[in-house]
């Protein structure tokens, strides 16, 4: 569904991505993990058009978006849950919902869609009327999903779903991920937390200093060394 073939990026002339090529088959979960400063966010911007790469090209369902503005890709079906939600404080945990299903693909079927979020998050429905600013954190969490849900996606971009979270709700929002999985939505996952997020994903990849140091499926990777060498670069 999602290709990312030799991806060059940099920010104000310095460079993080030197070729990156990864893919996100349709129907599964893919996770990026790796150290802080790997490139990790920067792909997923690279993803959702925030940033548009010096050379290299994505694909999405075989069509070339690399230059498609960010504005433009949640109706092509790519929706987001950026790091740190960026909720709108001041509105209720249902309005920031809806906000998200404002393009055409989502408009119609929203109330539909409203219900299917509540039923993956049950405590965001008994939220529904207070204001963002007042949820938890992980209240907060389940809402920024939500919220890309409303928009009725392809592709599912989380960029670092557990941060800052409770034990207890970091088990929910995983368990939520691998139920979305199972529906057959295509989620691509930028995870810190790398032994939480390869148990939900189908294939993983392990960035290292702007590049893919390790790519394969769960099993591969949740080997203790290969992922302290990856991490840590300790050979």
């Amino acid at each position: 569904m999602l290709r990312l073939e030799a991806i060059d990026a940099a920010y104000d002339g310095t460079r993080v991505l030197w070729g990156v090529g990864l893919e996100a088959k349709a129907g599964a979960t893919t996770v990026i993990v790796g150290p802080n400063g790997a490139g990790k966010s920067t792909v997923l911007n690279v993803v959702t058009g925030l940033l548009r790469p010096s050379g290299g090209r994505v694909l999405f369902k075989d069509e070339d978006i690399t230059r498609l503005p960010a504005h433009a890709r949640p109706e092509r079906g790519i929706a987001a849950c950026p790091e740190g939600r960026r909720l709108f404080p001041q509105l209720t945990a249902e309005a920031n919902l809806r906000l998200g299903a404002y393009t055409r693909r989502a408009r119609k079927d929203a109330d539909a869609t409203l219900a299917r979020v509540y039923e993956l998050f049950p405590r965001i429905r008994q939220r529904a009327r207070v204001k963002a600013s007042r949820l938890s954190g992980g209240e907060q969490q389940m809402v920024g999903i939500g919220r890309a849900l409303m928009a009725r996606p392809d592709l599912l971009v989380l960029d670092e779903p557990s941060l800052g979270l409770a034990p207890k709700v970091v088990t929910e929002i995983f368990e939520t991920i691998r139920r979305l999985r199972e529906a057959g939505l295509t989620v691509l996952m930028v995870e810190q937390n790398a032994y939480q997020a390869l148990r939900v994903a189908d294939y993983g990849y392990v960035m290292q200093e702007g590049r893919v140091a390790k790519a394969g499926p769960p099993d591969e990777l949740l080997d203790l060394e290969e992922l302290r060498r990856s991490y840590f670069a300790i050979s």
